[in-house]
């Protein structure tokens, strides 16, 4: 593997210390760059940067050069909440939306998650994996370099397992970091519609323990939400998964105020995502912990709820993210450029607390921001090159326009 120079920077932008995982509050105004920079990538590691006024001298000699002609570099955006496995597009839900029906409304009549499970399980692993292959090509093309992938649209022991096996194959063939969450916990199939602990009893007697044989999750996730799982459920699964040790990311608060965020909390969540709901008891739960909060602005643009209070958070000290909540049914979107302009826009972050949150704090919500997430000596070097800006603030004015002239991953040009 040869090494890179990237020269001729506009701004070198999130040169975190290696000691920094994850920024909380305040601190995620802190974005540090250098103007007029370069950057040096060797054996897919970032090696070394600095001004262009001080050039390193003694460079490899295997050596690929190029000039990023004044655009800006970036650490790569890591995605922590997505659902990029799924068998077919959710279009003709779209239009109900545009009629009026609501989210509760559309799973009514057969839409929602369950539509989602009957067309994936009539589908092959190969076309699953095919067809997520394309998405997250088109998510690196936009910057993404880390993602986590749910399953939760099998909702049967086969399908499921079905799931996490495209997920461990995408491990396999692309070169970013991917993390798997095991999401049966999604919603009650319909087989199991009036016998809630017989499907919970085939999670954690059946599921569980053929998925840690085959080593197939890193976490496991439940929607603790009123209609779907209640925080007593949330916890018995919970605990069942930490005896296989997997940590909770839970789907929290999206529709109401359920308890979730208590409840992932007590468990030591890694994140608790979605909160379009909130109040002073979440936000003093969150406060205490070292949970992160995971921000999904693409959601509530799409379905038109509740935007979640970012400011609230932050204030309160606690560690934000961004993710994109790439789904068929309610963000069919993984362009993380939207997702931080987004959480400027109707989450009113300033644009280094968005930058932050889709990078650094995105590599901590998937236990990542040891290797991945800022500009840092030693951390893998998915980066993304820029056209030439008048201003950080500008990637996150320009919505809807990408920016991006190149991707760099493990120190190689994609």
């Amino acid at each position: 593997m040869s090494a890179l120079l990237i020269t001729d920077i506009g701004s070198l932008v999130g040169i975190h210390p290696k000691n920094i995982s994850v920024l909380k509050g305040s601190r995620m105004n802190t974005l540090p760059a250098i103007n007029n920079a370069w950057i040096l990538c060797e054996d897919g590691l970032i090696a070394d940067f600095g001004s262009m006024d001080n050039l390193a001298a003694n460079l490899p000699t295997s050596l690929t050069s190029i000039s990023a002609k004044g655009g800006y570099v970036f650490p790569s955006w890591c995605d922590s909440h997505t659902h990029i496995v799924f068998a077919a597009s959710r279009e003709e839900e779209f239009v109900m939306k545009i009629q009026g029906r609501s989210y509760e409304e559309i799973a009514a009549v057969g839409g929602g998650i369950l539509n989602s499970s009957r067309k994936l399980q009539n589908e092959t692993e190969d076309h699953l994996f095919e067809s997520a292959s394309m998405r997250l090509k088109d998510m690196i093309k936009q910057g993404t370099g880390a993602v986590e992938i749910k399953s939760g649209y099998g909702l049967t022991l086969d399908s499921e397992l079905k799931m996490l096996r495209v997920i461990k194959r995408l491990k396999e063939a692309f070169k970013i970091p991917i993390k798997a969450s095991f999401l049966a916990a999604h919603t009650y199939p319909e087989d199991y519609k009036n016998d809630h602990n017989g499907y919970i009893k085939l999670i954690i007697d059946k599921m569980l323990p053929k998925i840690a044989d085959e080593g197939l999750a890193d976490y496991i996730d439940v929607f603790c939400e009123k209609g779907f799982f209640s925080v007593d459920e949330t916890e018995k699964l919970l605990e069942a998964g930490a005896k296989y040790s997997l940590p909770p990311k839970i789907h929290a608060n999206q529709l109401s105020i359920s308890g979730a965020v208590q409840v992932g909390v007590k468990h030591n969540a890694i994140s608790v995502d979605h909160l379009e709901v909130t109040d002073e008891d979440v936000i003093s739960s969150l406060s205490s912990s070292n949970t992160i909060a995971t921000l999904l602005p693409s959601c509530s643009l799409y379905l038109g709820i509740p935007f979640a209070n970012a400011r609230g958070l932050i204030n309160a000290d606690i560690p934000v993210a961004l993710a994109s909540d790439f789904n068929p049914g309610s963000t069919p979107s993984g362009n993380m450029n939207l997702v931080v302009s987004l959480g400027c826009i109707k989450l009113k972050m300033l644009p280094e607390e968005a930058i932050n949150a889709a990078t650094l704090n995105g590599a901590a919500a998937m236990q990542l921001s040891d290797t991945i997430g800022s500009i840092t000596v030693g951390k893998r070097a998915n980066l993304f090159i820029t056209r030439p800006m008048s201003s950080l603030a500008y990637l996150p004015y320009s919505f809807g326009q990408t920016q991006i002239e190149k991707v760099v991953l493990n120190g190689e040009i994609d």
